[in-house]
C-alpha cells in the first residue's frame, strides 16, 4: 500500500466546494474519478482541509492511500491530462504511511484578495473580493496586530458550526496594497469555518471607519459574532499553503 501526498491547484469558481456531494462538481470527486479512471482503483483524497464553494486554492494537500504502481512523475502528468482545467496538481510525492493531509498538519496560510472602492470588474468576479468603500490602510494594518497569537476566536466563526474549541493561534497577519487592490495574508495553527472571511470583513469595517478597532480585543472578551463586521464572499479566498513541521 502506498500513501501519496499531493499538492493541488484549484480555480473554485466552477465547484460546489472541496467535499464530495452527490450530483454536484466538487474538487474532490474529480480527483476521485480521474484517478478511478487512470487505475481503475476507488480510493479517496483526504483533503487538508474543506474549502467552500468558490473558494480557490494555490497548494491544497490532499493524501491518498492507494496499491497502483505507476510512476511518481506519470501520476501527474496523467491526471493532468484528464482534468479540466481548473483543477492541476502541482506535485506528488510518496509520504509516510502514517501522514494525513488534515491531521498532520501543522500550519495553514490563506491569502484574502479584494478591491476597495471603485466599479467592480467583471473579468476579476470569481477571484477577488470587493468592497464598495474607501478605507484606511494604515488603520486595518495597526488593527490587524491584535489577531497574532492564542485566542478564543467564537466571533470570528459562522453561527452554525458544529466545533466545541475555539481556541486557535495565528501567527501572522500581513496586508499589501497595490492600487485598490489589498492582499490579506493569515497563517495560523487551524481555522474556524468562516474565520478568514470574518477576519477579513472586520478588518475593511475597521478600515472604513465603521468598527473601531478595539472591536477585535473586545471580541475575545464578549465572543460576540455581531460585534464584528460581514463575512466577506468566498470568491476572494485563497489556501495559499500547508505545513506539516
Amino acid at each position: 500500500m502506498r500513501n501519496l501526498r499531493f499538492v493541488i491547484e484549484y480555480n473554485g469558481g466552477s465547484f460546489f466546494g472541496w467535499q464530495k456531494q452527490n450530483g454536484k462538481r466538487t474538487v474532490q470527486g474529480e480527483l476521485e474519478r480521474c484517478f478511478f479512471d487512470l487505475t481503475k482503483e476507488k480510493v479517496v483524497f483526504e483533503g487538508s482541509g474543506r474549502t467552500d464553494r468558490g473558494v480557490h486554492a494555490l497548494g491544497q494537500v490532499a493524501s491518498v492511500k492507494c496499491e497502483c504502481a505507476i510512476p511518481l512523475k506519470n501520476i501527474k502528468s496523467a491526471l493532468n491530462n484528464l482534468l479540466d482545467g481548473d483543477i492541476r496538481i502541482v506535485k506528488v510525492e510518496e509520504v509516510d504511511e502514517d501522514f494525513h493531509a488534515r491531521f498532520s498538519a501543522k500550519k495553514k496560510t490563506y491569502v484574502y484578495v479584494v478591491q476597495v472602492g471603485g466599479q467592480r470588474s467583471a473579468i476579476d468576479f470569481q477571484t477577488i473580493g470587493f468592497f464598495p468603500y474607501d478605507v484606511d490602510f494604515e488603520k486595518m494594518k495597526n488593527a490587524a496586530k491584535y489577531l497574532v497569537g492564542k485566542h478564543n476566536f467564537k466571533a470570528f466563526s459562522s453561527a452554525d458550526t458544529s466545533v466545541q474549541n475555539f481556541e486557535r493561534e495565528v501567527y501572522d497577519v500581513k496586508l499589501s496594497k497595490r492600487g485598490k487592490v489589498i492582499k490579506f495574508e493569515i497563517t495560523g495553527n487551524g481555522f474556524l469555518y468562516n474565520m478568514v472571511r470574518i477576519i477579513v470583513g472586520t478588518l475593511l469595517d475597521i478600515g472604513r471607519g465603521k468598527l473601531d478597532e478595539n472591536c477585535i480585543k473586545d471580541a475575545f472578551e464578549n465572543l460576540d459574532r455581531n460585534s464584528l463586521g460581514k463575512t466577506m464572499e468566498p470568491n476572494g479566498l485563497y489556501l495559499k499553503s500547508v505545513k506539516y513541521q
